[in-house]
Parts: structure tokens; C-alpha cells; sequence
């Protein structure tokens, strides 16, 4: 899939960890994808470095210590709830249903795990806060559903194909939910990313508003809208940008839905978060970059274009563990700060790869 590209409470807060953090930077976390990368992040004075100066980060790659009972499979998304507490999803890729949600306590302790019925859908997942409560929003690629539960899995709703925008009047149409997005009022936008290129608008009750997109290149259109993300950070007027992956480039918008702008700083951009000013990209094309408040690069993490090659040479490095290197990445497909500007990245692996990047300013 990845390749190939084909009544609620009053809202707190728009976005996902959005109330976690202050202002500042970034960290990482990567599964037991790979045994030799875990051991030599046992000593933290042979853990690889990304970055420089404020926006230095040491990579503690295979974080999070998983109980016997579960395997990761291809690790997809990454959230992090107002505790501090981990939550992972993967698309479990062995025959018996295994829980597809895994989460951890700050310091990598499984705490408990869920969601069997989302066994092989893998892919988004965002929290945010509702009145007092606090609950995740689910992609599902393979069950072709959003679905919204508490942070015990339990579920409070689902969301299958809009029928009300008409674009998928014939079954055969493919709607296939990738991530969501949070808007300010308590609505919420939902990115068909491997189905038929539409963002999907719904208010704070989760009713249909508007549709738009579509397959193409001009403005407004896109070839795999991966991932979007609510861009309200200082200074600006409060903008829904989009991951148009295949496309290489980030499509701004308004609330609304018109084109504003593109961004080209991006390879095969993924998702999205938000830490102060610093806008978080992880890149599918073996990076994550950090952006300023005026959508300048700051940091391509973990980036050498001979690696890359390597890594893009048929997508063959994915299932070679053992060729891994500490400090370089595969394919991040979700990424998202901690309270403490630290990154937890998630990758695109069989084998599954969680990073934290441990945030230390030179």
C-alpha cells in the first residue's frame, strides 16, 4: 500500500498532544525492529545524534518493551495522551487477530493493549481532549472506517464511506481512511488518503459539512492526501494543511476548503504534529523535518541522500533489519512530540520501528 500510493462535550483543544506542550522542539521511538540497534542504545553514550544546536536529538531506536502476547507488524501511527502515556498502532500482519493498539507508560512499560477488531487496518491515530475526557480517533484502512473510542479502546462511535457528497454512489468507488484532523469549533476532517482522494468535512456532532479534492495535480487535487493537520501555530490565521504525498508537497487551506498555497520542502511527506512554532513532518522518504514559523526548513533528521537511494532502491531495506543503521531511518510514517520536546517516530516496517528522539540541546 505504501508504494504504491494509490453529541459531543465542548472541545478543549483542536489537535491531538496539542495540550501537552508549551512552545520548543522535538524527540523520537522505534519497536523491536531490529535486536543489534536496541543493545547499542543500551549506553547512552553510543546513541547516534540528529540534528544540531537547539534542535539536537539522541535516538533511542526500539523503544518500548512489548509483552510476549504481541508482534508488531507494520507500526503506523503514534499518539500521546495528557499523561504522557504512548499510544501505538499497527497493522498486525500474522493470521490469528492480535490487538492493534499498544500503549506505554512515558518510560516504555506496556500498560495495556487493544483493539483486535482493527487487526490488519493499522494506520492512523489522534487523541484529543472533549470536556473532561479525553478520546482517540482511529483510521482504518482495511475495514474502511474512522472510529472514535476513550483511551480503553471502548468505542463511542464509527464512521464508514460519506454517502451525502455522492462520490461513492458505485461500491466499487475505493474509500480507504488514512488519518483525521481536528478543527477549532470541535469538528473534524477525515483524509480518504488510499481510496478516491477526497478530505472529508464533518462538524463537532460528526455530520457531513463538505467534501473536496479529488485525483489530480492542480491546486485543490491531490495523489494520496496521507495525512492533514490543523496548522494554528502563532501568528497566523489557523490553516488545514494537507500531506499530498505522491504528489511531493504539503497543500495549505482554509477551514473551508480553498486552496491557499504549496509547500515543496517535502519528499513523500506522511502526517504531521505541532510543538510551539516547529511544525513536525515525518517523510516516508527515510527522514522527518522540522519546519520554522515560516515553513523554513530547520532540520532534515537523520537525512544522506546515499542512504536514501538505498533505502528507496525497491523498497528492499524495509525487511532487512540487520542492515539498519543507528540514527538513519527507514520509512517514517507517523511521528509526534512529548511534553518534553522529545520525538517518538514510527516506521513503515514489517517488523515494526519505534524511535524516541531523546531531545538534547547542544
Amino acid at each position: 500500500m505504501e508504494p504504491n500510493d494509490k453529541q459531543e462535550p465542548a472541545i478543549d483543544s483542536p489537535n491531538r498532544r496539542r495540550f501537552l506542550v508549551a512552545a520548543g522542539t522535538a524527540a523520537i521511538a522505534t519497536p523491536l525492529a531490529a535486536p543489534f540497534v536496541r543493545a547499542a542504545d543500551k549506553s547512552e553514550s553510543r546513541r547516534a545524534v540528529v540534528g544540531s544546536g537547539e534542535y539536537r536529538y539522541e535516538c533511542e531506536h526500539g523503544w518500548g518493551k512489548l509483552p510476549d502476547s504481541i508482534r508488531w507488524g507494520e507500526t503506523h501511527g503514534v499518539t500521546i495522551d495528557h499523561d504522557g502515556f504512548v499510544y501505538i498502532k499497527h497493522r498486525t500482519l500474522v493470521p490469528e487477530p492480535m490487538d492493534s493498539i499498544v500503549v506505554f507508560d512515558p518510560e516504555g512499560v506496556y500498560v495495556r493493549s487493544f483493539g483486535k477488531e482493527y487487526s490488519g487496518g493499522g494506520h492512523g491515530i489522534d487523541v484529543r481532549k472533549e470536556g473532561n475526557e479525553e478520546f482517540l480517533y482511529l483510521s482504518d484502512i482495511k475495514h474502511a472506517i474512522v472510529v472514535k473510542t476513550n483511551l480503553k479502546g471502548e468505542h463511542v462511535w464509527s464512521k464508514g464511506r460519506p454517502e451525502e457528497p455522492g462520490y461513492y454512489k458505485d461500491p466499487k468507488t475505493p474509500y480507504s481512511p488514512t488519518n483525521v484532523a481536528f478543527s477549532p469549533d470541535g469538528g473534524f476532517y477525515i483524509a480518504d488518503g488510499y481510496g478516491s482522494n477526497y478530505i472529508h468535512q464533518y462538524d463537532k456532532d460528526a455530520k457531513w459539512v463538505r467534501s473536496w479534492g479529488g485525483l489530480g495535480e492542480e491546486p485543490g487535487k491531490f495523489k494520496t492526501p496521507h495525512g492533514l493537520w490543523l496548522d494554528d501555530r502563532p501568528g497566523r490565521d489557523p490553516l488545514l494543511v494537507v500531506a499530498d504525498r505522491a504528489n511531493a508537497r504539503l497543500q495549505y487551506f482554509t477551514l473551508d476548503g480553498k486552496h491557499v498555497r504549496f509547500d515543496h520542502d517535502v519528499s513523500f511527506p506522511a502526517h504531521f504534529d505541532i510543538r510551539g512554532e516547529v511544525l513536525l513532518v515525518p517523510d516516508l522518504h527515510a527522514r522527518v523535518t522540522l519546519f520554522d514559523k515560516n515553513q523554513k526548513v530547520i532540520e532534515h533528521l537523520g537525512y544522506d541522500p546515499e542512504w536514501t537511494k538505498r533505502v528507496l532502491d525497491g523498497f528492499k531495506m524495509r525487511g532487512r533489519p540487520d542492515e539498519w543503521k543507528p540514527g538513519k531511518f527507514i520509512h517514517p510514517h507517523d511521528a509526534c512530540f512529548d511534553r518534553d520536546g522529545n520525538i517518538f517516530v514510527v516506521e513503515w516496517v514489517p517488523t515494526g520501528r519505534v524511535t524516541k528522539l531523546i531531545h538534547k540541546p547542544a
